[in-house]
């Protein structure tokens, strides 16, 4: 996989158009012509860069995860609150990601067949947000049931996917089911 950091401004370009393109259009709707025609760069220039459309996909999810993980952090660093909550806000509030159409992970989840290799980066996102939240639980409620924390995070899940929906009602009342969980937690 490339790394970001080795781009050249052409590379730059193509994975922010693509980043753009992939989440409000769809993985499987955007061609790489189109990618290319956008960010101003042949299709040679574009396979030049990323060698295919599947590691484009790769690099774009694995930023994303990156750009979203360390927002994520710094708002667990600044928080005044437990931190599962803070989770909530984050896919809220992200001020550089667009998260209009719900989760980036999700939705590609949706479009990629299971052999695909952005499923794997999908994987570990989900499974390094769920690890993060069982810390998070931890933390907040330090005996509280392993169930807790699954819970929590199908009820994460559930909200981030109907922010596609028109949902952001639905993500802050799911946080509002989070704090009651946790308080129930403690009791």
């Amino acid at each position: 996989m490339r790394n970001e950091k080795a781009l050249t401004p052409a590379g730059a370009r193509v994975l922010d158009v693509a980043s753009e393109l992939f989440y409000r259009d769809g993985i499987n709707t955007v061609g790489v012509a189109l990618i290319a025609d956008t960010a101003g760069v042949t299709k040679k220039t574009l396979y030049d860069c990323f060698g295919s459309k599947a590691n484009l996909i790769v690099s774009y999810l694995r930023r994303r995860h990156e750009r979203w993980w360390s927002h994520l952090e710094q708002r667990l660093a600044q928080a005044p609150e437990p931190g599962p909550l803070v989770l909530f806000d984050a896919y809220l509030d992200h001020p550089g990601l667009d998260v209009s159409r719900g989760c980036a992970f999700l939705n590609a989840a949706a479009e990629l067949p299971a052999d695909h290799p952005g499923m794997t980066v999908v994987r570990e996102h989900k499974d390094a947000v769920l690890a993060r939240l069982a810390e998070l639980v931890a933390d907040s409620v330090p005996d509280a049931d392993p169930t807790v924390t699954e819970e929590l995070f199908l009820v994460l899940e559930g909200a981030t996917a109907h922010l596609r929906l028109g949902g952001r009602d639905r993500t802050v009342a799911a946080r509002a089911v989070t704090v009651e969980r946790l308080a129930a937690a403690t009791s």
